[in-house]
């Protein structure tokens, strides 16, 4: 393989990232939801709670900060910048590649016919 076309390189490096930013956010909320019917959030909520509460009540509210809301929007946050970063590093990667290809004239592959 003597050269990479980097605009290909971007295109396809775009829908993966997509697809993979997509499959995080699913997977953000599968995962609060398991815990959350599970009663993670309550109990552990509960002790930090009490850990954090002073003379007059209250305390730190993790149910509250870990709502599923907040939770898709960072995961989401995060997601963007993934598919931004992944695109970009893909298409540095595919110009660094033709600049090395040019000096040593690139990967040789053999493919064998299945018989």
């Amino acid at each position: 393989m003597a050269r990479a076309d980097p605009w290909s390189v971007m295109k396809v490096s775009f829908l993966l990232s997509i697809a993979l930013g997509i499959c995080t956010v699913v997977a953000a909320a599968v995962l609060w939801m398991v815990m959350n019917a599970m009663g993670v959030f309550s109990t552990v909520g509960g002790t930090i709670s009490e850990a954090t509460a002073n003379g007059d009540g209250g305390g730190f509210d993790l149910q509250g900060f870990l709502s599923l809301p907040r939770v898709l929007l960072f995961t989401s946050i995060i997601a963007v910048i993934d598919v931004v970063l992944a695109t970009a590093l893909a298409t540095l990667g595919a110009f660094i590649y033709n600049l090395s290809a040019g000096l040593v004239g690139g990967v040789e592959l053999t493919l064998a016919e299945d018989e």
